[in-house]
């Protein structure tokens, strides 16, 4: 039996007891837990429509507190959607707009050093004297350099530095802090990742605390272990992946792993809550849930099958709606209602200025985040964005930016003016973005182009 089933075990029998001992929520700040899963799209949950997947806990998550139907990630791919979400950059003023690889200290290939000097939404809660970790995938610098945990914030880490290992569930080695772990390949990684954090929720019961969960869930390859897959193996008339394609493993049900592992992560998010309730820290602790960037299509996962991507278009390293829009679910029970849906338009750069706000820190200079915290709450009055704009370096380079009446702009091609092209769509009346209307609409075409122009600073590292 996996760490993770013995795990349920236990917490299928402290329930009881947990639900009578929960305490009335004291005067101090909250306890904030941030999970971001990796490659899960928006249309994998059950609360946004998933009929096939099976996710309780998330879904009850959005049952018991608040669902954003136009939440957008930092960026369609990983290290820059966590730079994004960790500085309140978008990607126009992010340090780190793509995956470009940087070697560690190790002499192995890790991500772009997230720069020295560069204040984390770790660094603000520092400021208020919580405990703050990261546990699961980093992916923003590597052993040696000056992008490691431990610079900006986190008190403690543990999990894959590096996003590339982190494409194996039985990987040879994790960091513990500053230390590598290694495990040769004997233990799925996942089980190791969730009992770290468990273990922090324990350790800081008696002081407010940060844990940003970043597990790596359900990002190919796609691997489960058995017990998991057991639950879907066979409900699905599958087509075996053979591995090698992206350097992904074979697997003989793509169908059923993809599926269980989105079901083994939702179980993740229950025994937190569980453990929150066991501890007297749920009514007085933020847990959000979200995914990175759009859903994937590595390993043998067919997007279209359990419609991952929702009514959208696109998936991870598209700037169409699928490859950006994310889930988001939020609850706290003390100050957030229960079953609220909201149409506000937010994205992974507001999270920063949010805490800011929760905390009453004065946020750094230079963000593009706007709090969110008056929709939570609906206390204050919010603002709105004038605009989400992305740039993305890979395919050729691609561009985008959405105003809040719906009008969006997508340039692609863009490294080589020769190429370049446009697309204009409304995601309003159009949300599938099926019909290109540039032409029909020139004029609002350029009021997009002039606003892309003043969005973006030049980055020496991501440049077109």
């Amino acid at each position: 039996m996996t760490k993770l089933y013995t795990l349920l075990s236990s917490a299928t029998l402290l329930a009881p007891m947990c639900a009578d001992a929960q305490e009335t929520v004291s005067e101090k700040t909250p306890n904030v837990i941030y999970i971001l899963a990796d490659d899960l799209g928006i249309g994998d949950l059950g609360c946004y429509g998933q009929r096939e997947i099976k996710t309780p806990n998330i879904d009850g998550m959005a049952q018991h507190g608040m669902k954003f139907m136009q939440h957008y990630s930092g960026s369609t791919v990983s290290a820059p959607s966590r730079c994004s979400l960790l500085t309140g950059k978008h990607m126009g003023h992010a340090a780190i707009r793509g995956n470009a690889k940087v070697n560690g200290s190790d002499g192995l290939p890790y991500e772009t050093p997230l720069p020295e000097g560069e204040v984390t939404v770790a660094d603000i809660f520092k400021s208020k004297n919580y405990a703050t970790a990261c546990i699961g995938k980093w992916g923003m610098g590597g052993p040696g350099t000056e992008g490691m945990p431990d610079k900006h914030g986190f008190d403690y880490f543990y999990g894959y530095l590096g996003q590339g290992f982190a494409h194996s569930y039985y990987p040879d080695f994790l960091h513990e802090n500053n230390q590598k772990i290694h495990l040769e390949g004997k233990v799925y990684s996942h089980d190791l990742i969730l009992e770290k954090a468990l273990s922090f929720i324990d350790r800081h019961a008696d002081s407010p605390f940060f844990l940003y969960f970043s597990p790596t869930l359900p990002h190919a390859d796609l691997d489960i272990v058995q017990e998991a897959l057991a639950e879907y193996e066979g409900d699905f008339c599958e087509t075996p992946f053979a591995g090698k394609t992206g350097g992904y493993k074979a697997q003989s049900s793509p169908r059923a792993a993809y599926a269980a592992m989105v079901t083994y992560l939702d179980k993740s998010v229950g025994l937190i809550l569980d453990k929150l309730k066991e501890l007297g820290l749920y009514e007085n602790t933020m847990v959000v849930f979200t995914s990175d960037n759009g859903v994937h299509a590595e390993g043998g996962h067919d997007p279209y099958y359990f419609d991952s991507n929702g009514p959208f278009r696109g998936q991870k390293r598209d700037l169409y709606e699928g490859g950006v829009r994310t889930p988001f679910v939020v609850q706290w029970p003390a100050m957030i209602p229960q079953g609220v849906v909201s149409n506000h338009i937010s994205a992974f750069w507001d999270f920063l200025p949010t805490i800011g706000d929760l905390l009453q820190v004065e946020n750094p200079a230079g963000i593009d985040g706007i709090s969110y915290l008056p929709t939570l709450t609906g206390r204050g009055e919010q603002q709105q964005h004038g605009c989400i704009y992305y740039e993305f370096f890979e395919f050729g380079g691609k561009q985008s930016l959405l105003t809040p009446d719906g009008w969006k702009l997508i340039r692609l091609e863009v490294s080589d003016p020769s190429k370049t092209y446009e697309e204009l769509y409304n995601i309003y009346t159009d949300p599938a973005e099926t019909t290109n209307v540039l032409k029909q609409h020139p004029e609002i075409a350029e009021r997009l182009r002039r606003m892309m122009q003043t969005q973006r600073t030049v980055n020496d590292r991501f440049h077109f």
